[in-house]
C-alpha cells in the first residue's frame, strides 16, 4: 500500500514539475511577446540583453552608438524593387524607411521616444518628396515632443534602422514583430503589393499565397499548402519556417550563432493571438510559444520550445530551397513536427 502511494505522490510531483516549466526553466509568463530565460549554448553565458522586450531593435540600450542617434532627413523619396517585399520606400540616400506598429496614422503619433529613436533614427520631413506615382498629399509632419518635424507618410510617422548600414539593407523587417518596411503610400510592404505607383514584385506563381490573404494581413505565423511537403508553417511575409535538428527544446538551446545566422536569419516573437491554423499536441497553452532569449541578445520564436528561423536561399514567399539542407534544416508542420526529416 505505502509502495502504491509514494509512487502516487511522486507522479504528482513530476506532473506538477511539468506544469510549471517548460523548455527546461521556470517559463513564467510565456504568452507571445512576453519572454522567458534563455538558455545559452554550452560554456556561453545567458545574457538579457535582447535590447527593447517591446522590438523597439535588438543590442540598442541606453548606450546606443552615435549613429543610432542621429536623425535623417527625407529628401527625395523613391521606391525601390525587392524580392522580398516588393516595393519599398527609400529616403533619398537609398536608405529603407520603416513604421512601428505602436504608433498611430489617425492621429499621427510616434511611440517611438528616448532610447527607442537611437535604434529608430528619426526621418525629418526636410525636403520631401514624393517617389514617382506617390501623391504629394500622402506625405506629412509630425512634430515631436522635442520639437523635430518627423516625416508621415498616409499618417505612419518614418524611421530608419540604425543596423542597416548600406542602402538597400532590410534588417530592420520584423524587428520584434512590430517594425515593417514601409511601401511608398506608407501601407506595410508586401509582395505583389503595387506601393502606390508600380506592379510590385511578387512571388510569382507558387508563391504561397494559397490562403486567400494578403501579405500585409497575413497573421504572424500561419500554415500554407505546399504542393511537395504539405501543410507547413510560414512567417507573416509568407515565408517558410524552419527547425535545426542540432538545436535542443529541452534544455532550449540554439547551435545556430555567428555566420549561421547570416544563412538562417532567427523568426522574431510573434504573439500568441497573431497565428492561425497552428495546432500544437501535447503542450500547454503557453509553453507552444515561448519566446527565447538567445545568448547573442537576439528574442527568437519557438515553437513546443523549438527555436525557429528562416532562410536566406529562400528568395520569394513560397520557396522551400531550406529543406533537408545538410540533412539538419527541415520546414515545420502545423503540429510543430518536422517535415520530411528521416525518422
Amino acid at each position: 500500500m505505502n509502495t502504491r502511494r509514494n509512487a502516487a505522490l511522486a507522479a504528482a510531483a513530476v506532473a506538477a514539475a511539468l506544469t510549471l516549466t517548460a523548455c527546461g526553466q521556470d517559463q513564467g509568463d510565456s504568452l507571445g511577446g512576453q519572454s522567458v530565460g534563455a538558455a545559452a549554448p554550452a560554456g556561453a553565458p545567458g545574457r538579457n540583453g535582447a535590447g527593447y522586450g517591446d522590438g523597439y531593435g535588438a543590442g540598442y540600450g541606453k548606450d546606443a552608438g552615435a549613429a543610432g542617434a542621429e536623425i535623417s532627413e527625407a529628401g527625395q523619396l523613391a521606391a525601390r524593387d525587392t524580392a522580398q517585399l516588393g516595393k519599398v520606400l527609400t529616403d533619398s540616400e537609398g536608405r529603407t524607411l520603416y513604421r512601428f506598429d505602436k504608433d498611430s496614422a489617425n492621429p499621427p503619433k510616434s511611440a517611438c521616444e528616448g532610447d527607442c529613436a537611437k535604434a529608430w533614427p528619426v526621418v525629418t520631413a526636410e525636403g520631401a518628396k514624393p517617389p514617382s506615382g506617390v501623391d504629394a498629399s500622402k506625405l506629412g509632419v509630425l512634430t515631436r515632443p522635442d520639437g523635430t518635424k518627423q516625416l508621415t507618410v498616409d499618417g505612419w510617422p518614418m524611421y530608419r534602422y540604425a543596423k542597416d548600414t548600406a542602402p538597400g539593407d532590410l534588417k530592420g523587417q520584423g524587428v520584434g514583430g512590430t517594425w515593417y518596411a514601409a511601401a511608398p503610400d506608407g501601407k506595410k510592404a508586401a509582395p505583389g503589393s503595387a506601393g502606390g505607383g508600380g506592379e510590385g514584385v511578387g512571388g510569382g506563381e507558387g508563391d504561397g499565397d494559397e490562403q486567400g490573404a494578403e501579405p500585409a494581413d497575413r497573421p504572424g505565423l500561419s500554415v500554407r499548402k505546399d504542393p511537395k511537403l504539405g501543410d507547413i508553417i510560414v512567417d507573416r511575409d509568407g515565408r517558410t519556417v524552419y527547425r535545426f535538428t542540432k538545436d535542443s527544446a529541452w534544455p532550449m538551446k540554439t547551435a545556430c550563432t555567428g555566420e549561421c545566422l547570416d544563412k538562417w536569419p532567427v523568426v522574431a516573437p510573434v504573439d500568441k493571438n497573431d497565428t492561425e491554423g497552428i495546432e500544437l499536441k501535447g503542450s500547454g497553452p503557453n509553453r507552444g510559444y515561448v519566446t527565447f532569449k538567445r545568448p547573442d541578445g537576439k528574442e527568437q520564436q519557438t515553437i513546443d520550445c523549438w527555436p525557429l528561423y528562416t532562410f536566406a536561399g529562400d528568395k520569394k514567399p513560397g520557396d522551400t530551397n531550406g529543406q533537408g539542407v545538410g540533412g539538419s534544416w527541415y520546414a515545420v508542420s502545423p503540429d510543430g513536427e518536422l517535415v520530411g526529416a528521416p525518422e
